[in-house]
């Protein structure tokens, strides 16, 4: 009888919920300023977020030295300027200069690119492989080019939305710096203030739930960083000792794809290739020798001492995630797959446990009611 009640009760409580969604699908017209809202907000507060979580630590080691907590924002500020204004004067220029070297040789590289495929088309070892498979390469050279096609033809259209999303990204770097100030300043404050519009009974519980997630998106963002620009300085090097050509350019491409944990490594790869394949065999080789070391160093040392296990995601998780956040929200949704599904994974597993503790469905039998199978 009482096991029939809390299973009753539990039924009814996702009646309920299913109710409530259903009710707000049919009036989503009420929460259209809402979501303008947070269309507007949502790009500042993320780069404010990434900022205060690797500024922050910093601040805090120089207040535990005695020095008030906004004379260490200032000069960190102070820092932060001259390290930009550095990268501006020294690696903008030769950064410039390569990616317009690499523009301006693309129709080269299209053309002798062309030219290997026809030559690996032609060869017999190709023909054979396309009788044994039915691989059918002119069909896909015509529907690559039809869709090469298409894009050119769309670009034009969406310069538009371009130009838009530049100026609001250029708006939202201009605000970042006032919204982090006051964030490191007061950041104290900001806890107490969010857990008083809570009930008293379930302060305690709501702030460990915040302290697990500070620390999971912390973890992530700092570890993701460091992890990226030590994989761009480690193949910009190896670039550079192999001779590869636009060295720069092809590192810091690969150092802002890394952000994306399993499928950035996989993106930043494809200009490699382009430009090893199109140099030489011997290049293209040495090229992929590089790059798997550095992989290698990269998934064995790197990623385990910066991240840890702090995370506790399984990489086959990552992936799934990964590919159905970016079919739901794009390319948003691929950079915020893995802290969202961490923040999320705190939030129900903590909603488990209280339900765990209130429902009494799972409280331990003096006696179990099933037989355990002798092997």
């Amino acid at each position: 009888m009482l096991l029939n009640q809390k299973l009753f009760s539990f039924l009814l409580i996702l009646l309920m919920i299913g109710v409530n969604i259903f009710v707000i699908s049919k009036i989503t017209f009420v929460f259209h300023p809402l979501k303008i809202l947070l269309e507007t907000v949502f790009l500042p507060i993320l780069l404010t977020g990434v900022a205060y979580y690797l500024l922050n630590p910093i601040v805090e080691f120089l207040e535990k030295r005695n020095i008030k907590r906004a004379y260490s924002i200032l000069a960190l500020y102070l820092l932060v300027a001259g390290i930009i204004t550095l990268i501006v004067l020294a690696v903008i220029p030769l950064l410039k200069e390569q990616i317009t070297g690499l523009i301006d040789q693309f129709p080269a590289f299209s053309r002798e690119a062309q030219l290997r495929f026809e030559d690996l088309i032609g060869s017999e070892y190709f023909n054979q492989f396309q009788q044994a498979t039915g691989f059918d390469a002119a069909s896909m050279t015509d529907a690559f080019s039809s869709y090469a096609t298409n894009i050119l033809n769309n670009a034009w259209n969406s310069i538009g939305g371009f130009v838009g999303a530049l100026t609001e990204t250029v708006l939202s770097i201009i605000v970042v710096p006032f919204i982090l100030f006051y964030l490191l300043k007061d950041r104290r404050k900001l806890a107490p203030y969010v857990l008083d519009f809570l009930p008293t009974k379930l302060r305690n519980r709501s702030f460990t739930v915040m302290l697990e997630m500070n620390h999971q998106i912390s973890s992530y963002i700092r570890g993701q960083i460091l992890d990226s620009l030590c994989v761009g300085v480690l193949l910009y090097i190896g670039y550079l000792i192999i001779g590869l050509d636009y060295s720069l350019v092809l590192a810091v491409t690969a150092a802002c794809t890394s952000v994306v944990p399993y499928l950035g490594p996989a993106i930043a790869i494809a200009p490699a290739l382009v430009v090893a394949m199109v140099t030489s065999p011997i290049m293209l080789l040495k090229m992929v020798v590089v790059w798997t070391l550095i992989q290698l160093f990269e998934g064995k040392l790197i990623t385990p001492q910066i991240m840890g296990k702090a995370m506790r995601i399984h990489p086959i998780t990552i992936i799934f995630v990964i590919l159905t956040a970016g079919k739901l929200f794009g390319i948003v949704g691929i950079i915020l797959a893995v802290p969202g599904y961490a923040i999320l994974k705190v939030i129900v597993t903590h909603l488990f446990r209280w339900f765990k503790s209130y429902s009494g469905l799972y409280e331990a039998n003096k006696e179990p009611d099933y037989e355990i199978p002798k092997s």
